[in-house]
């Protein structure tokens, strides 16, 4: 019963056999194997982005704060959501790999809207020395609250960001999940709603270590590069990243693995609304946030479930209301599901 993280679940034995079958012999390091050249055609061919510079990383942080680097100043602000990754759990690396960039918050409690997006940026003076200057845009699809933005908010927001002649960004740690529960194409959730660069997300959907950062304007492309060696991003084994990514894109097993997720989380969220939760978020890919008594949330914790609780503890009232964050994975069986929810 294990709901803490998609992060948690295995690697799919199809990208484990591809990094097998791609140990033997050599390969030029540093992103010149021929894997890599295999995984760049077929991302181009995803995104209907032919000219599109596709780069490797290992972690979801390393791709989104080296995109960001390369369309913000150190003396500009990053727009994002008050509950986004970059903001809430990175450490502060966009400020770090900006070279000081700040983040200016669009406060929400999921989605971000145009109208909060305006705002934070219309608060920002450019042209004024004395304030940091407007920068990109980041959004992020899924939010940290399991909801998806539809291709006509994302839209709105990058409509709201061309206004004021800033790039756009798109956090996809879950870029698979949400793009299953639009049921649209990349193309039409990135670039042709005015998105310039993604990070592509493959670990939270069940490959190793490996994201993809692609930009559809390739005028970033050297900058990138050096920003990712200076980083200390680059591999030099880069054909494990690259095997990685041609396992999990070949066979669209990388949508599979993502409809899988979403489909138990549907399940698990019919199955805890017929058990009278309550739901902070309305969920939509794969995560959910949900509310039940303490004495529930004991009993799951007593009998093994893993899951985060949200905002409560398990010391207090029975009858009290306590939230939840529970994640599901490619790989999570039915038969733990329906575990979880026979202690309700």
């Amino acid at each position: 019963m294990f709901f803490s993280s998609d992060n948690a679940g295995p690697v799919h034995p199809a990208i484990m056999e591809r990094i097998v079958a791609d140990n033997a012999g050599y390969q030029m390091p540093y992103g010149k194997d021929t894997i890599m050249d295999e995984v760049r055609d077929r991302l181009r061919d995803i995104f209907e982005a032919p000219e599109a510079a596709v780069y490797l990383v290992a972690t979801g942080t390393a791709a989104n704060v080296l995109a960001l680097a390369c369309y913000a100043q150190p003396w500009q602000t990053i727009f994002c959501s008050s509950v986004s990754h970059i903001h809430q759990d990175e450490c502060n690396a966009p400020e770090f790999y900006t070279g000081s960039a700040k983040l200016t918050l669009v406060e929400t409690q999921s989605k971000m809207s145009p109208e909060g997006l305006e705002a934070a940026i219309s608060g920002q003076k450019p042209g004024n020395v004395h304030g940091a200057q407007p920068g990109p845009v980041s959004i992020t699809q899924v939010t940290e609250r399991g909801s998806v933005h539809s291709i006509a908010e994302l839209q709105a927001l990058t409509a709201v960001a061309k206004a004021h002649d800033l790039p756009v960004h798109l956090d996809g740690a879950r870029f698979a999940n949400a793009l299953v529960s639009l049921n649209c194409s990349p193309a039409e959730m990135t670039w042709k709603s005015g998105v310039d660069v993604v990070s592509f997300g493959g670990t939270k959907n069940g490959c190793m270590g490996v994201e993809a950062v692609i930009f559809f304007d390739p005028e970033k492309a050297w900058e990138f590069e050096l920003r990712r060696k200076r980083g200390a991003h680059l591999f030099s084994k880069h054909r494990y990243l690259s095997s990685q990514m041609a396992g999990y894109l070949a066979d669209d097993l990388w949508l599979r693995m993502a409809r899988q997720a979403n489909d138990n989380a549907a399940y698990l969220a019919d199955g805890l609304r017929k058990a009278g939760a309550t739901f902070l978020h309305e969920p939509q890919a794969n995560m959910i946030f949900a509310s039940w008594p303490r004495a529930v949330h004991r009993k799951l914790h007593e009998a093994g479930a893993r899951y985060h609780l949200w905002g409560g503890s398990l010391e207090g009232a029975d009858d009290e209301m306590v939230a939840a964050r529970l994640v599901c994975d490619w790989s999570l069986p039915r038969d733990q599901i329906d575990a979880f929810l026979s202690h309700f």
